[in-house]
């Protein structure tokens, strides 16, 4: 089973990055691809840029990673309560390529913040928003505090619950097999 992994951030050091990535791993026997979103970046979408550009190869090789997938794990960053930029202009980008970004993959989505607000703002409208976009949304789950319930030394969770909710997310795609 092939798993994309990736973070709506283009944060190097980006905390949504850390989860997804632990989260794919879960999943046992996974091939796992985590995705870096600063290798598709693009101009900021416009439909003049459009006309202009035509549909830029990253989006073109961005909707090919997702097609070559067995199933997606996306952590949100959230900016201002809602997607970072540059996530979002990737997605509108891919968008134009085929409306069905997900392309009928299943899907477990996250989002993790240093607060307890744990970019719930951000997962709800991914959540929301991902069926209109083809995707097969198994599971949503919101990590808060990510410093309190992630360690970085051993790149583990140390919340017991929230090990619990991720794991479960985990199984419903290994189950897919």
């Amino acid at each position: 089973m092939k798993i994309l992994a990736f973070a709506a951030s283009n944060n190097k050091q980006s905390i949504n990055h850390k989860i997804a990535n632990y989260t794919a791993n879960l999943i046992e026997g996974a091939n796992v691809e985590t995705l870096d979103i600063n290798d598709y970046e693009m101009p900021l979408f416009s439909n003049e840029r459009e006309k202009e550009l035509g549909q830029p190869e990253q989006a073109r090789k961005f909707f090919q990673k997702i097609g070559e997938a067995d199933a997606i794990i996306v952590s949100y960053a959230e900016h201002n309560g809602t997607y970072t930029a540059a996530y979002k202009n990737l997605f509108d980008w891919t968008s134009r390529i085929n409306q069905k970004v997900f392309q009928n993959k299943p899907m477990v989505l996250l989002s993790t913040s240093p607060g307890p607000g744990s970019g719930a703002s951000v997962l709800a409208t991914a959540t929301n928003s991902a069926p209109f976009f083809a995707a097969d949304v198994k599971a949503s789950i919101s990590v808060p505090s990510f410093f309190d319930n992630f360690d970085l030394e051993s790149n583990q969770i140390t919340n017991s619950e929230i090990e619990q909710k991720l794991n479960a997310a985990a199984k419903l795609i290994s189950n897919l097999k």
